[in-house]
This record gives structure tokens, C-alpha cells and sequence, in this order.
């Protein structure tokens, strides 16, 4: 999902110096990510939560996903306590721009966002853009098959430039890939796009027995966004140190594998 760069590797005596920070960091990130800062006390943060299985789930009232438990386990370091507000992706995003909640968990970094979020972090790992449809008439072998079908997307989210700035696509919109899920089932759409782990999940849940077109577009790395209005946005050195903390101490990818192998069909 991302160009791999090749580098001769250093000598030992040569990398020493490099390494001498980042040991400083390992040792120094538990001391201050558990306890804050010395001068402001714990923050509450409210983050903004659309439903999207795997990734942020809302049932009954309880938050988790992979997303959520990642934040969670950040918001343990730096000692704060997190609340959480229920809203559409696109009402989410209202929100954030008012400053009504502090946090968004999974937005893609573009230059339409740049003004009302700090991107803080990708601290959530790529996933392709899948096509799924029903019926061999609406398989995606290329992007020019796209045109002339009726595509679910989902409210004010972003998938990749060409598709989202294409005036020529016929888009239909829903608030949840759940309602999207149904509106592919009755036949008001011919393909849905989604990202690959959301798709298969929610597919699955609604009993929509749908399949996956060959022509599908890489993913980018989704992020930790901060309101510019919140007061977690002067903590960003922070949520990355304690992020990066995750990341050594393997809880990252635990998570990360707890639900890529609980989720895949």
C-alpha cells in the first residue's frame, strides 16, 4: 500500500549515535505518557464516533473497534479520560470543525480537512477500497466500468482523488455502510465501495452474500485528528510518544491482529 525505500545498512559504530535518541525515547515515554504533563492536569477528550465495523463500534451504548481500542490504550498513557458522541461520518466531521468534540478517529489527511484538524497521527494502517457488488453485470474489472453503475458511498468520506473528484460517477449516499449493505440487497445500487475490512464486516452482518470485484484502489494510512479548537491539540508530541510506545511494546499490533483475524471471512 505505500513505496518501500532501500537503504544500505549503517555500521554498528556508525548507527550508534542514531540509535542513542530513540533509547532515550524508550526509556523516557512510560514516565511522562502514564502521567501527562507536570503543569495541566489529565484531559477529558470527547471523540466523535461514527459505526463502522471493525473499526469504531457503537452497540448498546459500548464503544470498541480497532480504532477505539488503539485510542483507548493512548488515552491510558497519557492518563486522560475519553467520552465519546454518536453521529453520521459527515455530521462527525460538522462537529469537529465546531469544535464540539475534541477528537476524530480514522479521517484521511486532505486539504479540504487541513483547516479544522491537527493530524496528529497515522496510527491506523492502510486498507484497500474494495468494490462489491451482486450480479456479474456490475463486476469492476477497471475504473471505467464505474461508469453508468449507481455507487454507494458513504457520506462525506474520502477514497481516493480520481473517484472522489470524478463529476461523472452516479453516487448514491447513505450515513452507514450498514444502509449501504441494504440499499445493494434491494437493488437501489449496483457496486458499494468500502474500505476492505468495514465492507467484508458489515456484508457479512446483514447477510448480503456479495462479492468482491478484481478492480480495487490501495489505501492510505487514516489518522488521529484533533480539533484545532481543542485544548489535546497542544498534547500532540505526546499522543505520537505514546503511540510509538505502543508500537515497541507490541500491544499495536496485537490489536491490529485481534481484529484483521477475528474480522476476515
Amino acid at each position: 500500500a505505500g513505496d518501500t525505500a532501500r537503504t544500505d545498512r549503517p555500521s554498528t559504530r556508525a548507527a550508534m549515535p542514531r540509535l542513542m535518541p530513540l533509547l532515550f525515547l524508550t526509556l523516557s515515554v512510560p514516565c511522562f505518557a502514564q502521567q501527562g504533563t507536570e503543569t495541566v492536569p489529565p484531559l477529558t477528550v470527547t471523540v466523535g464516533l461514527n459505526h463502522a465495523p471493525p473499526y469504531r463500534i457503537v452497540e448498546g451504548g459500548r464503544h470498541s473497534g480497532l480504532y477505539v481500542d488503539i485510542f483507548e490504550a493512548i488515552a491510558e498513557r497519557l492518563g486522560w479520560k475519553v467520552r465519546y458522541r454518536e453521529a453520521p461520518f459527515r455530521r462527525v466531521l460538522l462537529m469537529v470543525e465546531r469544535g464540539e468534540v475534541d477528537v476524530m478517529l480514522g479521517p484521511l489527511r486532505t486539504p479540504s480537512r487541513e483547516a479544522m484538524f491537527e493530524f496528529v497521527a497515522a496510527a491506523f494502517p492502510p486498507e484497500r477500497r474494495l468494490f462489491f457488488y451482486l450480479g456479474e453485470a456490475n463486476r469492476i474489472e477497471r475504473y471505467g466500468d464505474l461508469y453508468g453503475k449507481r455507487i454507494g458511498v458513504l457520506e462525506g468520506a474520502r477514497y481516493f482523488n480520481r473517484f472522489d473528484q470524478d463529476p461523472d460517477l452516479i453516487k448514491e449516499s447513505a450515513a452507514r455502510y450498514d444502509n449501504l449493505a441494504r440499499m445493494l440487497a434491494w437493488g437501489r445500487v449496483d457496486v458499494v465501495i468500502a474500505p476492505e475490512l468495514v465492507g467484508l464486516y458489515t456484508l457479512r452482518r446483514q447477510g448480503v452474500a456479495a462479492s468482491v470485484s478484481p478492480f480495487f484502489v490501495p489505501g492510505q494510512r487514516s489518522w488521529i485528528a484533533v480539533s484545532r479548537h481543542s485544548e489535546a491539540a497542544r498534547y500532540a508530541e505526546d499522543i505520537r510518544a505514546a503511540l510509538k510506545l505502543l508500537e515497541m511494546n507490541g500491544t499495536y499490533e496485537a490489536l491490529v491482529l485481534k481484529y484483521m483475524e477475528s474480522e476476515a471471512l
